[in-house]
């Protein structure tokens, strides 16, 4: 059953929760006029479906994991990935820039999909603390430019979920320059997810030596994955083709969006 005292305390003049179409709970922001999930997906399915499955398919086998949740938002990847790997003795190191600390101190009266149940402690730590720390689990957020953190960082990443808010209301986290930064920090055989399939998203994704890949199933509607190595389990995208098609098109630049 639904808290509606803690769905009440988490409504804030810059974000309220909303019920989506799988029966979980996503947000609307203010500030970008927009959910931090799909409605129409839901905010569970594109976790687990747009994100964590095929991540955790591509690294399958590995011992450790590092990877690079952008952004953290309401922490539905990070915790997705917790759930996909609660029988599993792999060592987990997910960072995730965020840069709405009111969001993130909001997140202890959030209402999760009861299979989060057992992660309140970690969603009520990253809340008050910012970050999660056990034997096999670091979850750490850092409060700020997203940018800013890949200029500075010095880990490597197995898996980056791209996950900013849409390429039309926060294109600084969707330009050529930003993916070049994105792809020095992913190892020779990680893999990158998004539930965006634009052409200026995908074009810059292989400006910067990623090849492109659709990512379809039911239940959800398209989404992409990008790797520096072949992937075998998807429907290889022809950029150039669908550029050949649509010559207008070009990626988003820094310079356009800063001027």
């Amino acid at each position: 059953m639904v808290n509606k005292t803690l769905l009440k305390d988490f409504d804030t003049p810059e974000h309220r929760a909303v019920k989506s179409e799988d029966g979980s709970y996503t947000a609307y922001s203010q500030a970008f006029d927009e959910h931090y999930h799909s409605t129409k997906d839901g905010a569970l399915n594109e976790s687990l479906f747009k994100h964590v499955y095929p991540a955790l398919h591509h690294c399958r086998g590995r011992d450790e994991l590092w990877i690079l949740d952008i952004c953290f938002g309401l922490g539905f990847n990070t915790l997705a990935t917790l759930h996909a790997l609660r029988e599993s003795d792999i060592k987990i190191n997910i960072l995730s820039p965020e840069f709405d600390e009111s969001l993130v101190r909001s997140l202890k009266d959030f209402h999760y999909p009861e299979l989060f149940a057992d992660f309140q402690p970690i969603v009520e730590s990253i809340s008050a603390k910012g970050h999660y720390h056990s034997e096999q689990i670091n979850i750490e957020v850092y409060l700020g430019d997203a940018r800013e953190f890949l200029r500075t960082t010095s880990h490597q990443f197995d898996i980056v979920y791209q996950d900013a808010f849409s390429p039309d209301t926060n294109p600084v986290l969707w330009t050529k320059e930003y993916f070049h930064d994105i792809a020095a920090q992913m190892k020779k055989d990680a893999i990158l997810t998004t539930y965006s399939t634009a052409l200026k998203t995908r074009i810059a994704l292989e400006e910067n030596g990623l090849l492109v890949y659709l990512n379809q199933g039911e239940g959800f509607r398209n989404a992409t994955v990008a790797s520096k190595m072949p992937l075998k389990s998807y429907e290889k995208v022809d950029v150039a083709h669908k550029l050949a098609c649509n010559p207008g098109v070009t990626s988003l630049r820094d310079t356009d969006i800063m001027a």
